[in-house]
This record gives structure tokens, C-alpha cells and sequence, in this order.
């Protein structure tokens, strides 16, 4: 044996150690065969990031067995798929060599395989693809969220657009996905490796200041637990109990919605306490022990959270309590069994361990309303994916039906996504509902407890201004579905028309005068234009006029400004960002400038994002927006980066401000922007309430160490609270 191959089967043995209680003589021996098969079709190939193909397979194996909760039946479809993924599978052969149920898998696999190819040609389609695939086997979602859980832990040997690239399509589609199945460590992971890689001075900034505040909030948990802990072993309860630090990712969510800096935030930790308890006792246990902990401490009933009465969609169940300690400060206590625990964070596949235990048909639930949302194609896969990303997070509301049904709504839901929930016909024809027993339109937002009886009119029919409402991606479906039939049948009859009235005109029919008029109309589809013609708010004498009295003259017109405006662009381009930015090399000839949600800066760290009509733009990889471009349309990314040389120009940007509203203060500022680092200020926007002030500053600065004084210097005049760069949409 070669010293390779002896490293190969010391991490193989470690495997099947973590598996344990999954294994048995049968499935050892197909594990053993499918290792053997692995190791003689890759043994010291590289994969995609140059690391030992091998190794990584095994890396995503164990994560998926100790982390995720999957046995053989997943490691030996793994370990197949990886050994065959360069030939043609032969699914009949593995089905009767190892089974029906490692066929399946090892297919989804190869089907959303084409995720890792950077050359995909639309992102949103190919998460559309990941997603069907978990409505057969939701095993080989588990199986992708292991093997990028494997690739983000070995991210900092990659090159800088990869992890850009991967950073994106985590934050965007695979930490959401995580955190719907269950998996909040592997969600929380993915957040701060994403956080790490697209802004790595807030991570650090971040991560710095935990560790300088360790020693005291370990003080602050150990007085904190004492007592719990007396009164909880007083009645004899078999438990454990811990302090669990927030990941970074979710102290800076907090730290941008609430606009305050990190010492600002208390609860950068929560209590946890897990109860060995018997199935039948469960319950009682946890809300024995809710009491005994707020007889202790003073809870906020407002933020009194039961999951354990009715679970979430992915089968969570915790008791939530919010109390406040000695110190005063508010302290998140989360109550839960052994059970409870390992569902928890292993989600999805925690629930085949406790196949038939209560609370455990939420997932089922949830897969079936997947399975749903996935049997009718959606003509726009981005819309798709936007709307089923945005019911990942979503909290929950129940309300009833008039029988007592109990159904669950992503907070937020109409009387209308309730009537499309019941059926899609109900839906259509829906005006209205009696909501405990009160007659309500169909906009009004369901509360939970509602009781819910829909009204329905043969004479209704779906309307564009539905979807400004409705938030359940079976409502917002169906209302597009119906939308687009209709807007077929009209664009259809309008198309006629104009073929008609061309013909009598004796004017050629062509593309070239269609798109002659979308211009005259200023439209962006011939759909939209025909449409307009079929409901008589274009006037085809217009329409008869212009093309055969001005067409020429238009045309004309057209190309000479079409000309003119290449030669704008190049004459911008060459005299702008050309000195100072360098882009791909494999792009030619495209225009270029720097966006403005996130003003970048000479300095920042960027990437080129080409968009449709306004060529490349550049963006932060810490761009508000930089997850949804880079995992909506990762295919569309190029590599960009500062030139060595500086430029002479100057960037706009923005700050935020606060400090004690007293005497002088503004003269501090502006003596320190002008006078002492000579920056030019654009506007200046400050408001002042009880004796503190905040505002923003536009202001012109030459690079990210001129921004980066300003802010140190700012920050350290007398009554200043604290200053940092603004984010737009944040």
C-alpha cells in the first residue's frame, strides 16, 4: 500500500467510525466496495481548487454523517457519483449492484452538478434544477450542503473570484436552504465564512472584539446559570446547560438593522438548556422548567416564544423565554429535550431517526408544499427563485378554516394567499372573506388565530396589483400563470391586428419595423407593444403616420445617435476608470463605471458585474447587493481590480454620524474634513434630538486610506458616538 493510498483509508476509517450506529455487516460491505471504486478512478486526481479529490470526498462524507445526521445509503452514493461523475452513469447497474434508493441520489446529483461550472448560463434555472431535485430525494440537497460546507472550510487557498463566486451563492440560496431544513450550524457557518471572504475588515473587526470580551461574558454566563442550575437539580431533572455565543454574521446583521456599532449589542449570546426527558414527558418538562427559570428572572412576555406547541414547517421545537438578568441586561434562555435538540441542528435528517414522533410531520408538510411549487414550470426563473428564497425565512402565523383546519401562512399573508392556499380556483374568484366573523377585503393581513371563510364572484378574475400583496409563492405563481395566458391571448389578437392593417398599408411586416415603433412608443417588448395595440390604447393611425412619413427620417436619426453615443462612451471610458481599473482580459470593447449602491472606491476590493444595457459594472464584493448579482448571475461576474497606479481622480461616498449635540461640534467636523485632510464635502444632512445628533455626509475622497483617515480622524473629536461609511439598502 502506498503512503496516498494509506492516507486514504486512515480518513475511510475515521469515516466509519462517525458513522457507528448507522452500519451493519450488509452496508459495510457496499461501503467498502464503493470506497474501493472511489479510490481506484480518482486516486491522485485534483478536483476543480487542486485539492486530492479523494480527500474532499471523504471531508464532504464525514460532514454530511457527524453534522447533517446521513448514513451509508448517502456516503455510498457520494463516494459513486465522484468515481463515475467523468463517465456515462450507468444508473441500471448501480440500482442492482447497490440499490434502488443510491440510483436516485447518485441522478440528483449528477443533474445539479452543473451548479459548479462557472460557465452556467443562468444561475436562477440551475437552483431551480437544485430544488426539484429535493422534492424526489431531499438527500442529495443534504449531500450539496455537506460538500459546500467541505468547500468553504478550505476557501482561503482559492483564488479571489472563487471565493467571491462562492461566497455569493451561499449567502444567496445555501445558507437560506440550511436554515429552511433545519441545519442552523451549518447555516451559521456558511454566513460567517460568506461575511469572511466578501468583507473580511467587518469579520475581523468583529471577531477581534469577541475574543477581547471573552473572559467577561463567560463571567457574566457562569453567575448568570448558578441559580438556574441550583433550582433545576432541586427537582431532580437530567439536563445540561450552556452559553451559546451568536455567530459573527448574525452580530453584524444586528449591528446594520439596528444602525449601532458592536458595543451596543447585549445579547451577543444565548443560555441553552437541554432536558433528558422521556417522549411521553417532553412537554410538561420544558414548561416546568420555563417556570422555574422565571420565578428566577423577570421574563418579556412579549418576546415568549412556544415551538414546542405547534413545531415550525421544519420541525423546530424549542421554548423561547427573554428574560432580563442582575446586570440588566436581556438574556435569550432556549428550552428544549435531547430530541428537540438534535432536530434542531440536524434538521431534515433528524426526523427519519425519530420517524413517527410527535411533532415530526412539519418537514413532511413542507416537502409536500415543495413537491407543489415545483410541479408547474415558472417562465421566469428568477422570479422563481426570489420567491422561494423569500419563504425560506419567513416567520409563521396559523389561522383556521371554518371547519377548524389549522394552516400555517408566512407572516404577512392575505385573505387572497389563504383562498389560493385552499385551491387555485378559489383563489381566482375570490373577493373577499368573513374573518371572525367580519367581512374583509381581500388585502387584509391575517393575524394568527383567524378564523377564515373566503367569498368568492364567478365575475372575478386576477389582477397585476395582486401580486403587490401576496406573499406565498403558490399565490404569486398562480397569479403570474394566469396573468401570462392572458397577456398571450392579447399580445396574440393585437398581432393579428397590426398583420391586418400592415397588409392594407402595403408596409412590410418585418422585425426592423416592429422595432422601429418599440423605439417611437419607447417600449422594451413586442409582447407589450401588441398587447397595447389589442386594448385600443395605441392609435394605429399613429402607428400608420409615422412609418410612412417619418421612418426614414427616424432611422436616420437613430443610427447617427447610436454613433454618437459609442463615441460618448469612449471618450468617458478612456479619459475615466480606463487609467486605473483593470478588467478581465477575455472582455473587450465593453463600457464601463462604478455603481452607485455601493460606490466603490480606489482601494476597496471590487468585481465586474456585466449587466444588460449599461456594460460593466463595478461593485464591493461587500456591494449591498453583491450576493443576489454573484448567485442570481455568477455567470456574469468578471474579475476586476485596481490598477498599481493611483489615479488623480476622486470618488463619491458617504458617511454616517452621531455624536452629542453641543456648541462647536460642526466646526470640529468641518475643520477636520476641509481644513486638516482637504476633502471637498457634496452636502451635509444632520438632525439632532435629545442632545444627539445624526446624520449623513457626501463627500469626494481619492482612495480607501483617504476614507479610512478621515473616519479615525472624525472618530476621535470630543462628543463624536461614532462614524462609519454608509451602505446604501442596508
Amino acid at each position: 500500500m502506498t503512503d496516498l493510498e494509506t492516507k486514504y483509508r486512515d480518513r475511510y476509517n475515521r469515516l466509519l467510525s462517525d458513522l457507528g450506529e448507522f452500519r451493519n455487516a450488509a452496508s459495510t460491505e457496499k461501503l467498502e466496495k464503493a470506497y474501493e471504486i472511489l479510490v481506484n478512478e480518482k486516486k491522485g486526481d485534483l478536483n476543480f481548487y487542486g485539492k486530492d479529490s479523494i480527500l474532499n470526498v471523504i471531508e464532504s462524507s464525514r460532514i454530511a454523517v457527524r453534522e447533517i445526521g446521513l448514513g451509508h445509503t448517502s456516503v455510498i452514493s457520494l463516494f459513486l457519483y465522484h468515481a463515475y461523475n467523468t463517465k456515462e452513469i450507468d444508473y441500471n447497474q448501480i440500482k442492482n449492484e447497490f440499490g434502488e434508493l443510491e440510483s436516485v441520489i447518485i441522478e440528483g446529483l449528477a443533474k445539479v452538478s452543473k451548479l459548479d461550472e462557472k460557465t452556467s448560463s443562468s444561475q436562477a434555472e440551475n437552483y431551480r434544477r437544485l430544488l426539484l431535485n429535493l422534492a424526489k430525494d431531499v438527500r442529495v440537497i443534504l449531500i450539496k450542503l455537506a460538500e459546500k460546507t467541505a468547500l468553504m472550510r478550505d476557501m482561503r487557498h482559492m483564488k479571489a473570484e472563487d471565493q467571491l463566486r462562492i461566497a455569493g451563492e451561499a449567502t444567496y440560496l445555501y445558507g437560506p436552504l440550511a436554515h429552511r431544513l433545519g441545519l442552523y450550524l451549518i447555516k451559521s457557518e456558511m454566513e460567517d465564512y460568506s461575511l469572511k471572504y466578501t468583507d473580511r475588515k467587518t469579520y475581523d473587526m468583529i471577531a477581534s472584539k469577541l475574543a477581547a470580551t471573552m473572559k467577561a461574558r463567560k463571567e457574566f454566563i457562569s453567575n448568570f446559570i448558578k441559580p438556574v442550575k441550583e433550582i433545576i437539580e432541586q427537582h431532580n431533572f437530567d439536563f445540561e446547560i450552556k452559553g451559546r455565543p451568536k455567530s459573527i454574521y448574525s452580530i453584524w446583521n444586528k449591528m446594520k438593522k439596528k444602525g449601532v456599532e458592536f458595543e451596543d449589542i447585549y445579547d451577543l449570546f444565548a443560555i441553552r438548556i437541554v432536558l433528558n426527558s422521556e417522549p411521553h414527558n417532553e412537554k410538561a418538562d420544558c414548561w416546568q422548567v420555563y417556570s422555574m427559570i422565571t420565578d428566577i428572572y423577570q421574563p418579556n412576555p412579549l418576546r415568549m416564544r412556544d415551538w414546542i406547541s405547534v413545531p415550525k414547517s421544519n420541525g423546530y421545537e424549542s421554548l423561547h423565554a427573554t428574560v432580563i438578568g442582575t446586570d440588566g441586561f436581556w438574556v435569550e434562555v432556549q428550552i428544549r429535550t435531547n430530541r428537540m435538540n438534535e432536530v434542531a441542528e440536524k434538521g431534515v435528517a433528524a426526523h427519519w431517526k425519530y420517524k413517527g414522533a410527535e411533532g415530526g410531520h412539519g418537514i413532511d408538510d413542507w416537502l409536500a408544499k415543495i413537491r407543489e411549487i415545483l410541479e408547474t414550470p415558472e417562465q421566469d426563473a428568477d422570479n422563481f427563485i426570489d420567491d422561494f428564497k423569500l419563504s425560506l425565512y419567513s416567520k409563521e402565523i396559523f389561522v383556521f378554516t371554518p371547519k377548524g383546519d389549522l394552516r400555517k401562512f408566512p407572516d404577512g399573508s392575505s385573505v387572497l394567499d389563504f383562498a389560493y392556499d385552499v385551491h387555485s380556483q378559489v383563489g381566482t374568484t375570490c373577493i373577499g372573506a368573513r374573518v371572525n366573523g367580519k367581512n374583509v377585503p381581500i388585502r387584509h393581513k391575517l393575524h394568527n388565530g383567524d378564523r377564515v371563510e373566503v367569498i368568492i364572484s364567478k365575475n372575478q378574475k386576477p389582477k397585476l396589483d395582486w401580486l403587490n400583496f401576496v406573499v406565498t409563492s403558490k399565490a404569486q405563481k398562480k397569479i403570474r400563470q394566469h396573468l401570462n395566458e392572458e397577456t398571450v391571448k392579447s399580445a396574440g389578437n393585437g398581432k393579428e391586428i397590426l398583420q391586418r392593417r400592415f397588409k392594407n398599408w402595403k408596409i412590410e411586416y418585418n422585425d426592423e419595423n416592429v422595432r422601429l415603433l418599440l423605439k417611437k412608443f419607447k417600449l422594451n417588448t413586442a409582447q407589450e407593444f401588441y398587447c397595447l395595440v389589442s386594448e385600443e390604447k395605441i392609435n394605429l393611425s399613429e402607428i400608420k403616420e409615422f412609418l410612412l412619413t417619418d421612418q426614414e427620417e427616424t432611422t436616420t436619426a437613430t443610427i447617427v445617435l447610436e454613433e454618437t453615443e459609442v463615441v460618448r462612451k469612449n471618450i468617458s471610458r478612456n479619459t475615466s476608470v480606463e487609467d486605473y481599473l483593470v478588467i478581465d482580459e477575455n472582455v473587450m470593447n465593453i463600457d464601463y463605471k462604478l455603481a452607485k449602491c455601493c460606490s466603490p472606491i480606489f482601494g476597496d476590493s471590487i468585481f465586474g458585474f456585466v449587466t444588460i444595457n449599461e456594460g460593466i459594472k463595478i461593485h464591493r464584493t461587500n456591494c449591498p447587493n453583491a450576493a443576489q448579482l454573484i448567485g442570481k448571475y455568477g455567470y456574469r461576474v468578471v474579475k476586476s481590480k485596481w490598477s498599481r497606479k493611483s489615479p488623480d481622480s476622486i470618488f463619491p461616498v458617504t458617511i454616517n454620524i452621531k455624536g452629542e449635540d453641543q456648541t462647536g461640534i460642526l466646526n470640529s467636523i468641518s475643520e477636520t474634513i476641509s481644513k486638516d485632510l482637504k476633502i471637498s464635502v457634496r452636502s451635509i444632512n444632520l438632525d439632532a434630538d435629545n442632545g444627539i445628533f445624526s446624520g449623513k455626509i457626501n463627500l469626494l475622497v481619492k482612495n480607501i486610506d483617504h476614507l479610512n483617515s478621515l473616519i479615525s480622524r472624525l472618530s476621535a473629536i470630543k462628543g463624536i458616538y461614532s462614524v462609519s461609511r454608509y451602505e446604501h439598502g442596508k
